[in-house]
């Protein structure tokens, strides 16, 4: 067998507008697969740097030139810029009948390329389940991970094949439930980190000199608990139904971080729900927690 991806056939020539931490990743993986990054764009020095780094000899052009070069044409860009960005590039004439454009946001599917599509490329929406740093041990983390796939029908066995390529395991997404596919995802990564780093803050200053140490072992087993056994791993006052203890919370939180009282009372409430649909928390008890959770006149009990 031919283990030199160069020699597979149907390899692209790649380009890729947007060298952040998710574009020149892509292209680095894309790469490695054996297609041929031909051009990438970066505006700033952080981008230019990453894509030297990692898409090393690509030269780096403006985002227009980039397309033109390209038979599959990459945009790793902000979700709110992407659109726009699309109806510029179909108004200076370089998407062509036939050509594939892909994009990795999470909000969007292929729907925010109709104008390409509509000059006759092809839409592909290819977005990675991944948090990047833009450095080189991204590529590696691609493997095994999944990648929201949503395109045209016919499109499908293209768009999930490059899945593939990279490593990754493609998870087909409806057109219809892509915002909903991405508010899941955030709020589970990007809240977590808020999360993490709010307990952090709140361990020092109760004078624990390495927080991180303290919490790896307690955060990794709930995290790997709650993806195992769902509702069921639910611990702690809320699922347990300690009113007292979460009102002594409430006042400490009040004191010392009204920011993240206010997330804690919204995690609470969601908690105890959870909790009594599962059957974990007794009704008596949740209506005594809730009680507490009610914000009143003057704070809380």
């Amino acid at each position: 067998m031919d283990t030199d991806p160069s020699a597979r056939p149907a390899r692209l020539a790649v380009g890729i507008v947007g060298a952040g931490r998710v574009g020149a990743v892509v292209g680095a993986a894309l790469r490695q697969a054996g297609h041929e990054v031909v051009a990438v764009s970066g505006v700033s020095d952080a981008s230019r740097s990453r894509a030297r780094t990692l898409l090393p000899g690509v030269p780096v052009l403006p985002p227009p030139d980039v397309v033109d070069r390209s038979e599959l044409a990459v945009l790793a860009v902000p979700d709110d810029v992407l659109a726009g960005l699309v109806d510029g590039l179909v108004a200076a004439g370089v998407v062509r009948a036939g050509q594939l454009l892909a994009h990795t946001s999470g909000r969007f599917g292929a729907g925010v390329l109709d104008a390409a599509t509509r000059a006759g490329a092809l839409p592909l929406a290819l977005h990675p389940v991944m948090t990047f740093t833009g450095r080189a041990e991204d590529v590696t983390r691609l493997a095994g991970a999944s990648f929201g796939v949503t395109a045209p029908d016919p499109l499908r066995p293209i768009a999930e094949a490059l899945v593939v390529e990279m490593g990754g395991e493609p998870q087909w997404v409806p057109e219809d439930l892509r915002v909903l596919y991405h508010a899941a995802l955030a709020g589970g990564a990007n809240h977590l980190t808020t999360l993490v780093n709010e307990s952090v803050d709140l361990l020092r200053r109760c004078g624990v000199e390495e927080p991180a140490r303290m919490l790896a072992p307690l955060l990794g087993a709930a995290l790997d608990n709650a993806l195992r056994s769902g509702d069921a791993a639910l611990t702690g006052p809320v699922a347990r139904g300690d009113a007292g203890t979460v009102a002594a919370h409430l006042r400490e939180l009040a004191r010392v971080s009204p920011e993240g009282l206010a997330a804690y009372v919204a995690l609470a409430r969601l908690t105890a729900d959870r909790a009594l649909a599962a059957g974990l928390l007794k009704p008596e008890a949740a209506e005594a927690l809730l009680d507490v959770l009610t914000i009143r006149q003057g704070g809380y009990p």
